[in-house]
C-alpha cells in the first residue's frame, strides 16, 4: 500500500506513516552505532522531529552524536565519519551534530535549535551511563536557563512570523514554517514545557491534520516538499473528496487559525514573565483599567464576564478598547467570548443603532488591531454575516498573497500604516469610520459565484448598514467607494493620465473632493495589500499623480462649471440657475426642497436661518442677499458663542443669493443644556448679519485657546492657484484651528476688496482647511493684490 493509499484509507494513516519510519530509521541508526562507534563515552540520540517519532516521509534525521569529552571527540573523528557515512549510504538524510556532554548543557545564544533540540531527545545507542548522567543534569540545567531558553525560542518564533508578515492566510502556505503550522504546534509545546505548564488549547485534531497534509505533500512530490501549493491544493480536493480546493483550504485556515492564536497566546504569556521591564509597563498599562476591564501581562480581561450574558455589547465596547489604547484581548476573554458567540450572532441580528459603536472602533488610533482581534474571535462575523462568505476565501489570483478576508485586514493596516502625502491625506478625511466600514466590505462579495464582486458588495453592505442604521451620509459613502473602488486602479493600468479627457471623466464619476480624496486612500489600502511588492513608489507616485490631477478638475468646477438650465419648476429653476454644479451633488432632493422653503421665507424677511441638531453636530444655514463680508461675520458669531467650525460651504447663485451652511460643535453643550441659547444664536446671527450689531464685539471677550503640544503643531501655510479655475483665484489655507480663524481669514478677503465667490471650509482634530475661490471686480486677482492679501492672511492666521 502506498503513504497516499494508507493516508486515505485511515483517518491516523499519517500517524502510521510517522511511526513506521521513525522505528525503520531506529534499526537502521542503532546498527550502525553498534558497529561504527565506541560502546563507552559516546551515545547516539534522537532529537527533533525524530526524536519525538514524527519522521515524515522525506524529512532530515536529527541525529546527536554526545560525547563524554572532549579529548574522546579528538579521539573518534574517523569512527564518527564512518558512521554518519553509513547512514548516508543507506539513502538517509542525515542532520547530525555532534557535542560533548558540557556543551549540552549550555546556553547557546547563536544556536538555539541544540537547545530546543534536547527537549525532545531520546536514547538510541551507546553509553547508557552518558545519558542517563545527561537526562539527569538536563531538567535543572533548563529550569536554571528557563528565561534566557524562552527569550531565544520566542525571538526564532518572532522573527520567523515576520518573514511570512505575520498572518496564517498565504494563498500557497508552508505547512511546517508558516505561522499557525506545525513549527506553531511545537511552539506551542515546547513552551508549555518550558513553563511548566499545559497547553491552553488542545491541538491534537490540527496536528492530526497537519500531518496528514504534509505527509501528503512528501508522497506527492518525492521529496521535502511543505509548500501547499494550488496545485496541490487541487490534489488533495481531488483525493480527499473534498468537493473543490477553496473549501479544501478552508479546513487548513481553521486548524492554522487555532495553533497559531496558541502560539501567540504562549508566545506573550512567556515573554511577559521574563524581566523587570515587562512588569514595569504591565503596571503602566494598568492605569488604563476601567469599570469594564482590567488589564493583565498586556491583555484586556473582563471584570465581569457574566455580564456578557444580559450586555451583548459588552463584547463591543472591548474592542472599542483595543482600538483606543492598543490591547488586545486576552485568551482567557477570546474564550468567554466564543462560548457566547451563538448569542452575540442572534443580538446582533437583530435591527439596532450599532453603527456609533462601530464608526468608534474604526477610528481610533488601533483600529486595524481591534478588527484583526474581532475577526479571530469570531466577534466580526458575529455582528456583520454578511462577511461569513470571504471568511478563510482562497481565489485563485496569482497576483494576491492572501485570502479575501486576511486581504482586508492587510489593506486596513497598510492604511494606517501611510505615511507621507498619504498620511497627510488620511488625516483630511472626514469620515474616517465611512471609510474603514468601505474597506471592510469592498471584497465582501467575492464569495458570489456569478455577477462580479462589486455589485454583490455593494449589496452586503447596504444590508449591513441597514441592520446597524448607518446616518444617510456615511451610506452614501460607503456606497460610492465600494462601487467604484476598482475606477481609479484601472484608469492607472488602461488609460492615458495626461489626456485631459480622462482626468474630465474622472472627475465626473468621483464628483466630490471629499469622495476622491476617501477614494484614493482606499486604492491605496487595496493595491497595497495584494502583495508587498504591489505599491511601489512608481505606482504610489502615478495614484497621487492621478489624485492632484482630478483634484485640481473638481475644485475648477467649483467656480466654472455652473447651473445654467434645469428641468424644474420656475421657482425651483430660478432658485438653481447659477449656483455651482457641485450644490446638486452635494445635497439630495429633500434639502434642496428645505433651501427653497427658506428661501421662501427670506423674500418675507429679507433673511432666513435655521439652526438645528443633527446626530452628532449642530447645523446652520442661512439664505441672504449677498453682500461684502457675509461669510465672515457668520463664522465670528459662532466663535463668539463658542462654538468650533467643523465644516463650512458657501455657494452663491448668479442673482446674488447666498446659501450658506456651517456645521459646528458645542463642546460646553451649552445649545443643548439651555434651548433658549438656540433662539438667541439665532436672533443674534440675524442682527449681525443684517448690520445691526458688529461681531466684533462678540469676540472681544472670547479666551485665547492652549496651543497643542510643540510635537503636534501644525506649520501655517497659505498658497494662492490662479490656474485652478477659469474665472476666480484659488486661495488654500492650511493652519491650526482656533476660535475665530475663519472670521479672521474671511473678513481679510473681504477688506482687501475680494469677493468670495465660493469656499470650502474643514476642520480636523486642531488642524484647518480652508479653500475659497474669490475674484475682484468680476475677474481673477491681479498679483500685487494676491500678494498683499497673502501677506495679511499669513498675519491674520497668527
Amino acid at each position: 500500500m502506498t503513504t497516499v493509499e494508507k493516508l486515505l484509507s485511515n483517518p491516523r494513516g499519517a500517524a502510521l506513516t510517522l511511526a513506521e519510519r521513525s522505528e525503520s530509521v531506529d534499526r537502521i541508526v542503532v546498527a550502525a552505532a553498534a558497529a561504527l562507534l565506541p560502546q563507552t563515552g559516546v551515545a547516539v540520540l534522537a532529537v527533533g522531529g525524530y526524536g519525538r517519532r514524527h519522521l515524515f516521509p522525506f524529512s532530515d534525521v536529527d541525529v546527536l552524536i554526545l560525547f563524554e569529552s572532549e579529548r574522546l571527540l579528538a579521539a573518534s573523528k574517523e569512527a564518527v565519519s564512518a558512521f554518519l557515512q553509513k547512514l548516508w549510504d543507506s539513502a538517509l538524510r542525515v542532520s547530525h551534530s555532534v557535542r560533548t556532554l558540557a556543551e549540552c548543557l549550555e546556553v547557546h545564544q547563536q544556536n538555539t535549535e541544540l537547545n530546543v533540540s534536547l527537549l525532545d531527545q531520546r536514547y538510541l545507542a551507546g553509553d547508557r551511563a552518558l545519558y542517563a548522567a545527561l537526562a539527569g543534569k538536563l531538567p535543572r540545567f533548563i529550569r536554571g536557563n528557563r528565561e534566557e531558553l524562552v527569550r531565544n525560542l520566542a525571538r526564532l518564533a518572532r522573527q520567523r512570523h515576520a518573514k511570512y508578515a505575520n498572518t496564517i492566510h498565504h494563498l500557497e502556505p508552508n505547512v511546517k514554517e508558516s505561522p499557525g503550522g506545525l513549527r506553531d504546534y511545537q511552539i506551542v509545546r515546547w513552551l508549555s514545557q518550558l513553563r511548566q505548564q499545559e497547553p491552553e488549547r488542545p491541538l491534537e485534531d490540527a496536528f492530526l491534520y497537519f500531518t496528514q497534509v504534509r505527509c501528503f505533500l512528501h508522497a506527492q512530490a518525492g521529496r521535502d516538499s511543505n509548500v501547499l501549493s494550488f496545485d496541490a491544493q487541487d490534489a488533495i480536493a481531488e483525493q480527499w473528496r473534498q468537493g473543490d480546493a477553496a473549501r479544501a483550504m478552508r479546513e487548513y485556515y481553521q486548524h492554522a487559525r487555532t495553533v497559531y492564536r496558541a502560539a501567540v497566546h504562549e508566545l506573550d504569556a512567556s515573554e511577559a514573565q521574563t524581566g523587570s521591564l515587562f512588569s514595569q509597563f504591565r503596571d503602566w498599562r494598568g492605569r488604563l483599567e476601567n469599570a469594564d476591564f482590567s488589564v493583565h501581562r498586556e491583555r484586556a480581561h473582563f471584570r465581569s464576564p457574566l455580564q456578557l450574558e444580559d450586555d451583548p455589547a459588552l463584547a463591543l465596547r472591548l474592542f472599542e478598547f483595543t482600538a483606543r489604547h492598543g490591547i488586545r484581548p486576552s485568551a482567557e476573554a477570546e474564550r468567554q467570548i466564543e462560548a457566547r458567540l451563538p448569542s452575540l450572532r442572534r443580538h446582533f441580528a437583530e435591527s439596532q443603532p450599532v453603527w456609533p459603536e462601530a464608526s468608534q472602533i474604526l477610528s481610533l488610533p488601533h483600529t486595524p488591531l481591534a478588527v484583526r482581534a474581532m475577526h479571530e474571535s469570531g466577534v466580526l462575523m458575529a455582528v456583520f454575516p454578511e462577511l461569513d462568505g470571504i471568511d478563510c476565501l482562497v481565489i485563485r489570483d496569482f497576483y494576491h498573497r492572501y485570502t479575501v478576508d486576511e486581504h482586508t485586514l492587510v489593506a486596513m493596516q497598510f492604511l494606517w500604516n501611510a505615511s507621507g502625502n498619504y498620511r497627510q491625506l488620511r488625516a483630511e478625511i472626514d469620515q474616517p469610520g465611512a471609510l474603514m466600514f468601505a474597506l471592510l466590505f469592498h471584497d465582501s462579495g467575492k464569495s458570489a459565484s456569478a455577477g462580479g464582486h462589486v455589485p454583490k458588495s455593494v449589496e452586503l453592505a447596504e444590508v449591513a448598514m441597514a441592520r446597524i442604521q448607518t446616518p444617510r451620509r456615511e451610506r452614501e459613502m460607503v456606497r460610492f467607494l465600494i462601487a467604484n473602488h476598482l475606477e481609479l486602479s484601472a484608469a492607472m493600468q488602461a488609460r492615458d493620465l495626461s489626456d485631459p479627457q480622462t482626468i474630465r471623466e474622472m472627475a465626473a464619476r468621483v464628483e466630490t473632493v471629499e469622495r476622491l480624496k476617501a477614494l484614493t486612500l482606499l486604492t491605496y489600502a487595496d493595491i497595497g495589500a495584494v502583495n508587498p511588492e504591489a505599491m511601489s513608489s512608481w505606482r504610489a507616485g502615478q495614484l497621487w499623480q492621478l489624485y492632484l490631477m482630478t483634484y485640481n478638475e473638481l475644485t475648477r468646477e467649483l467656480e466654472t462649471n455652473r447651473i445654467e438650465t434645469v428641468a424644474a419648476p420656475p421657482e425651483r429653476a430660478t432658485f438653481l440657475e447659477g449656483f455651482p454644479q457641485r450644490y446638486l451633488r452635494t445635497h439630495s432632493e429633500a434639502e434642496i426642497d428645505h433651501h427653497l422653503t427658506l428661501d421662501a421665507l427670506r423674500l418675507q424677511r429679507g433673511v432666513a436661518m435655521e439652526v438645528r441638531k443633527l446626530e452628532s453636530a449642530w447645523q446652520l444655514t442661512l439664505v441672504a442677499a449677498d453682500r461684502p463680508g457675509l461669510f465672515a461675520s457668520v463664522a465670528g458669531t459662532l466663535a463668539g458663542f463658542g462654538m468650533n467650525i467643523l465644516r463650512a460651504e458657501a455657494f452663491s447663485n448668479r442673482r446674488g443669493l447666498v446659501l450658506d451652511t456651517f456645521l459646528f460643535a458645542d463642546p460646553n453643550r451649552t445649545l443643548d443644556l439651555n434651548p433658549s441659547e438656540v433662539d438667541r444664536l439665532r436672533a443674534v446671527t440675524e442682527r449681525v448679519v443684517t448690520g445691526k450689531k458688529d461681531v466684533r464685539e462678540l469676540l472681544k471677550n472670547r479666551p485665547k485657546p492652549q496651543p497643542p503640544s510643540r510635537k503636534a503643531r501644525i506649520p501655517a501655510a497659505v498658497s494662492f492657484n490662479p490656474d485652478a479655475s477659469d474665472a476666480a483665484t484659488l486661495i488654500e489655507i492650511v493652519a491650526e484651528d482656533r476660535p475665530g480663524l475663519l472670521y479672521d481669514l474671511a473678513s481679510a478677503i473681504s477688506s482687501s476688496g475680494a469677493n468670495i465667490e465660493v469656499v470650502l471650509v474643514d476642520t480636523e482634530a486642531h488642524k484647518a482647511i480652508d479653500v475659497f475661490y474669490v475674484t475682484a471686480g468680476g475677474k481673477k486677482l491681479e498679483p500685487e493684490m494676491r500678494e498683499k492679501l497673502a501677506a495679511e492672511l499669513r498675519t491674520r492666521i497668527g
